[in-house]
């Protein structure tokens, strides 16, 4: 088997569409592999914009980004999920089935990415479901529980695949703090055991709590805390 040191995001020269308007321009960063990275910005800055061009849920027409190997750029249809099994994407509003268990759920994701084997499913959901701190939940329904737990539903879902790069878009935006630190905490787990993650957040406290690298979208532009300071002040 052999490894490469290529980064799990490569940004060169890439603008950021929104309905044929310039949301970023001239964006070049990389993110390596294991790396964590917050991204911030005020709302409307363009921050869900570039994770979706980043997974694909948005089409990039000018530059180069390539996402876990692929790249993106003119990605067909039928080439997405080949990259989305090397994602985990977190969503703030959990994105659940309401109408399903905790189990159907997760098994939803493994059907779409290609899982057939029953008993390496059920292992592999006992295996997330542990990894996020959850027992024996897999019979219940969303509605059965608090946001902390469904969002930790979520993070399990999102690790199916052992993804190589985590992207979660305000994934404590509706928890409350004590809750959210805890959430967050699972995510320092998920990266120590070597994924990359990129989350977007407008959580201060969590930012100054656990510091790292951070981009920012300001106007146009993407800051990168490598590379120049900035401040804060107005995106929190």
């Amino acid at each position: 088997m052999t490894f490469s040191d290529a980064p799990v995001v490569a940004v060169k020269s890439a603008t950021i569409f929104q309905d044929h308007n310039t949301i970023l321009n001239e964006l070049s960063f990389e993110i390596g592999k294991g790396e964590f990275v917050y991204l911030v910005g005020s709302t409307g800055s363009g921050k869900t914009s570039l994770l979706k061009t980043l997974y694909c849920d948005l089409q990039l027409h000018q530059g180069e980004i390539t996402v876990a190997g692929h790249r993106v750029k003119d990605m067909k249809r039928s080439q997405i999920p080949y990259l989305r099994r090397k994602l985990g994407i977190v969503f703030q509003d959990f994105q659940l089935f309401q109408d399903r268990s905790v189990a159907d759920n997760i098994f939803f994701i493994m059907q779409a990415t290609g899982w057939k084997d029953k008993a390496k499913m059920k292992n592999r959901l006992a295996e997330v479901l542990m990894k996020v701190g959850l027992g024996s939940i897999e019979t219940k329904f969303p509605h059965q529980l608090s946001g902390g737990e469904q969002q930790r539903v979520v993070i399990a879902r999102a690790l199916v695949n052992e993804p190589e790069l985590l992207i979660a878009d305000e994934p404590t935006g509706n928890l409350d703090p004590q809750v959210s630190e805890g959430v967050f905490k699972i995510f320092l787990d998920i990266n120590n055991s070597g994924t990359a993650i990129l989350m977007a957040t407008h959580n201060y406290n969590i930012i100054k709590k656990f510091p790292a690298r951070i981009l920012k979208c300001d106007q146009g532009r993407l800051l990168d805390s490598d590379h120049e300071e900035f401040e804060l002040n107005d995106v929190f």
